[in-house]
Order: C-alpha cells, then sequence, then structure tokens
C-alpha cells in the first residue's frame, strides 16, 4: 500500500487531514515543538485581500483605509502585477492559520508545516510574545473593539469615529511600551470597560437636568489633579493622551485605548521578523525533507516543494535592481541552518566565535532555545557567523554627512567581522529605527501646553512634512497647543514643530 500523503495537485478535506497529522507527528516527535492548538481554515483569493486589508486579523473594526487598502491591492492582484500570501497566521490560541483554495496540495502541505507549526512554536515560546501578547484573549477582544467602534458610529455618527481613528491610527508606533510591564490580558480589559460604563449609569442622574442653573453633565475632575499622578517624561503618547487629554469624552478614551492595545499587541512581530520567519521557513523545511526521505511525498511534489523554497529564501545581491535590504526569510533560514550544522559538524572557527553550539550535538534544541529567548537585534548580534558573512558577502558603508563620499568601512574578513555584524544588528533595534519622542511636560494650571522632546539619534531628524502632519492630529486629540523640540545628545534645539487643536475637530 502506497504510504504517498497525496497524489497530483489536486487536494479534498480528507487530504488536509492526513498531511496536517503527519506534519503534526513529525513537529512535535522530531523537532520537539510545542505549539497552541491548531485550526486551519481555507480560504479564497477575495478572503485574503480582505485579511490583507485589516492587518491580517479574522475580525477588526472598520476604518476608511482598511477599503482602499484592498482596493489598492485587488487592482494589482487583477491585473498580475502582485501575487498573494499563500497563507496568513495569527497569533491566538487556537492558533488560526489561513490556506489559500487555490494551493495545490504540496502548498498546502508547506504551508501548514510552515505557519501551524513553525511561527505557532515561536509565538508561544518567545519571551516577547509570552511578555507583550495575551494570545488566549486576542479574538474576543478584537470582537469586543469591533462592536464597540460600531457602537459609537451608530451612536456618534461615522465621521466623527473617523477622525478618533485617524489621529489614533497616526500616533500608533507612539503608542507602545518599550520595556516590560506587566502582561495585557483582554478579558481584564473588557471588563475594565464595562465597569466603567457601569459607574458612569450609576452615578448618573437625569433629574439634575430639571434643576435651574444645573451643570448639564457631572463636574470635571479638576485638571490639577489629573497632573497629580503622571509620571514624565512618558515614551507611550496614546497613553499619556487616553489618561490625561483635558478635551476627550469617555467613547474617544476607550477607542485610544483600543488602538494602543492592538499597537501593543503587534509590536513584537515588528521586533522579530527575521527570527519568526527564519524559525518557520526553517521548520517546513525540515518537515518537508523528512516527508520525502520516509516516502509521504513523491519526487514531482519534493521539487515542488524546492522551487518554492528557493524563490522564498532568494536574497539579491546589493547591485540587482530589485535589492531592498536582507530577505528576513534568507537570512533567518541561513543563520538557523548554520546554527544546526556548527552543533553536530563544527569548525575550529565555529568553536572560537560560538563555544556553547558549536559541537553540542543537539542543534534542534540548541535552536529552540534561541527561538525562546532572543529578538531580531540580539540574535544576529549573537549568532551571525564569519562564515555567513563571507557567503552573503556583507560589507558595511559609513555615510558620514560630515565626509564627500561613501566610505566601505568593513568587509567580511577577521578585521571587520565584529563591525559589520554590531552594524547589521543595530538595523533591527527598534529603539534605534523608531523615534524616540516622549511627553516631557504638560502645563494644566495654565495655558494647558503639551510638550515633547524627539531625541535625536546620529543626526536622524523626523520628516518635516509628516512631522507637521502628525502633530497635528495630537493637537486635535490633545484638545490645546502642542510643542515639540528636536533635542541631539548635547541639549542642543535643532528644529521645533507646533500645532494648536483644530476648533471643529471634536463636533
Amino acid at each position: 500500500m502506497s504510504k504517498l500523503l497525496y497524489t497530483g495537485a489536486d487536494w479534498s478535506f480528507d487530504t488536509i487531514q492526513r498531511v496536517y497529522d503527519a506534519v503534526e507527528e513529525i513537529g512535535l516527535k522530531d523537532l520537539g515543538l510545542n505549539v497552541y492548538p491548531n485550526r486551519i481554515e481555507v480560504i479564497t483569493s477575495e478572503q485574503m485581500l480582505d485579511a490583507y486589508a485589516s492587518s491580517g486579523m479574522p475580525i477588526f473594526y472598520g476604518h476608511w483605509s482598511y477599503g482602499k487598502r484592498y482596493v489598492q491591492q485587488e487592482d494589482t492582484y487583477r491585473r498580475g502585477w502582485s501575487s498573494l500570501a499563500y497563507e496568513i497566521v495569527i497569533n491566538c490560541n487556537p492558533c488560526i492559520s489561513y490556506i489559500m483554495e487555490g494551493n495545490s496540495a504540496t502548498m498546502q502541505t508547506l504551508v501548514i508545516a510552515h505557519a501551524a507549526f513553525g511561527h505557532n512554536h515561536f509565538f508561544k515560546n518567545n519571551q516577547l510574545f509570552r511578555e507583550w501578547t495575551d494570545a488566549a484573549g486576542i479574538l474576543d477582544y478584537l470582537e469586543y473593539a469591533k462592536g464597540y467602534i460600531a457602537r459609537c458610529e451608530d451612536r456618534y455618527g461615522l465621521d466623527a469615529v473617523e477622525r478618533i481613528l485617524d489621529s489614533a491610527h497616526a500616533l500608533m508606533d507612539q503608542g507602545v511600551h518599550r520595556s516590560p510591564r506587566r502582561r495585557h490580558d483582554f478579558r481584564t480589559e473588557m471588563e475594565r470597560e464595562r465597569e466603567r460604563r457601569r459607574h458612569a449609569e450609576e452615578t448618573w442622574n437625569e433629574l439634575w437636568r430639571t434643576v435651574p442653573g444645573a451643570p448639564q453633565s457631572p463636574s470635571p475632575k479638576p485638571l490639577d489633579d489629573l497632573g497629580n499622578g503622571l509620571l514624565l517624561p512618558e515614551e507611550n503618547i496614546l497613553y499619556f493622551l487616553e489618561k490625561a487629554a483635558p478635551r476627550l469624552r469617555p467613547w474617544q478614551r476607550e477607542i485610544l485605548r483600543i488602538v494602543r492595545l492592538m499597537a501593543q499587541y503587534f509590536y513584537p512581530q515588528r521586533q522579530t521578523k527575521v527570527m519568526n520567519e527564519g524559525c518557520a521557513t526553517w521548520t517546513h523545511y525540515k518537515i518537508m525533507n523528512k516527508l520525502h526521505e520516509t516516502g509521504q511525498i513523491d519526487d514531482g511534489a519534493y521539487l515542488e516543494f524546492l522551487t518554492s523554497h528557493t524563490n522564498v529564501v532568494m536574497q539579491p545581491g546589493f547591485d540587482e535592481r530589485h535589492y531592498g535590504g536582507f530577505n528576513p526569510y534568507a537570512l533567518g533560514f541561513a543563520m538557523m541552518s548554520d546554527l544546526e550544522r556548527m552543533a553536530y559538524n563544527p569548525t575550529d572557527e565555529d568553536r572560537a566565535w560560538f563555544p556553547d553550539v558549536a559541537g553540542c550535538g543537539d542543534g534542534v534544541g540548541a535552536l529552540r532555545q534561541i527561538w525562546a529567548d532572543y529578538r531580531d537585534e540580539s540574535f544576529i548580534s549573537q549568532y551571525l557567523s564569519p562564515r555567513l558573512m563571507r557567503q552573503f558577502r556583507m560589507f558595511r558603508l559609513l555615510d558620514d554627512p560630515a565626509h564627500p563620499s561613501i566610505l566601505v568601512d568593513a568587509i567580511h574578513n577577521e578585521q571587520g567581522y565584529r563591525r559589520v555584524r554590531r552594524a547589521l544588528a543595530r538595523d533591527y533595534d527598534m529603539g534605534r529605527s523608531d523615534p524616540n519622542i516622549e511627553v516631557v511636560a504638560v502645563d494644566f494650571a495654565g495655558d494647558r501646553k503639551l510638550v515633547l522632546h524627539h531625541n535625536v539619534l546620529e543626526g536622524r531628524q523626523l520628516a518635516p512634512d509628516d512631522a507637521s502632519k502628525v502633530m497635528q492630529h495630537l493637537a486635535n486629540l490633545w484638545g490645546y497647543d502642542v510643542v515639540m523640540s528636536e533635542v541631539d545628545t548635547d541639549g542642543n534645539k535643532l528644529k521645533t514643530y507646533e500645532a494648536s487643536a483644530d476648533i471643529g475637530w471634536a463636533g
């Protein structure tokens, strides 16, 4: 009796079940993966486009930008200018993997290995995701967020809700806590909102509206008191606005909280692109090879897999027109394959550079530990080997504004290895790539002006047009004047931006 899981390109749901069982056995038993329960969903190209447009989430609140994105991506896809992903995977418990109905049986096998086991294991075990995300509660919270914003649209009008979302989205990258705090429990967040709503309903008495001269709403908390609990400087601008913006209404603060929690949910993914994709690519490579070795897929299926895999890990040269930096699939897969190699067949160079991994005899175990403990910046800084630097022909360019030309500062040789590795790792440091903007002062007792600083590193100032537009969004949310100074490491002010709230913004 044939051991083949399938023959040809066609598949059925029985085929998917057989494939899943075979992939699961290799992933759990041979690779020792630790995954959330899986849910595999087959979707159409239209559903894939819809997921693209809404940040890859199965449930998301409405916003005009998502519709615009859908139309743009659909147009390029229909014209043949771009293709769709073979899968989308959601960091939740159970882990949801969407697979395209148009995939061949081999591609369904590959993406189940890649997403349902590679990405799934990384989501569940990496420390950043464990600290910052609530995989068990995210789907319920997404449903709550979608429903809450829809109710706000019905009650306050679509335009009013769109304005608050536009401004919140403009500040989304400045809406995360970058140092560890308590892990976000989405179910707790939903319950806290219900408690706030119940409290407001219990303390509101409609009879006060009939008393002559009575206030039309409960007396607001004095502005001076709002500043007592604030610890400045504060890097999470959305959090600051949610807690302290004088003119925001409760429903607007709740929308800021929703956007802020979504930004925090996605923050670990921004820090682990190389590791996450490298883990998934390495996992699918090992599983597909094992399926071929054990006779569960034939040579034709294996060649189809290799063609797709080779395209995924292709790294263009720096002098090619379509070069856009390092392909995270290529770099991550190469580093993990290199670490596996040195665990079993180390060279003297490997032993000198990586004594803890070289010759340890357990490459898979070493990778599992690395997947759990590192993010891109620290992973590259610790484990990019001289062998790979030579293989990728890496070098470092020094682009100093004080010099008229660009200098090749280091190459892949004994003198340059550490400088090349350090320079590449810094490119993945979110603290260096994201603007360091903080709220530093606020005058609650006076004109209520909000003061921010952008701490400029290595001369990297903000793009003036973008900064001015985001400042206007910030002023609208704050309700009063805001001013931001760009300050260098010596404390010198390089540029100042100012904005005043749009009087008609709040409606």
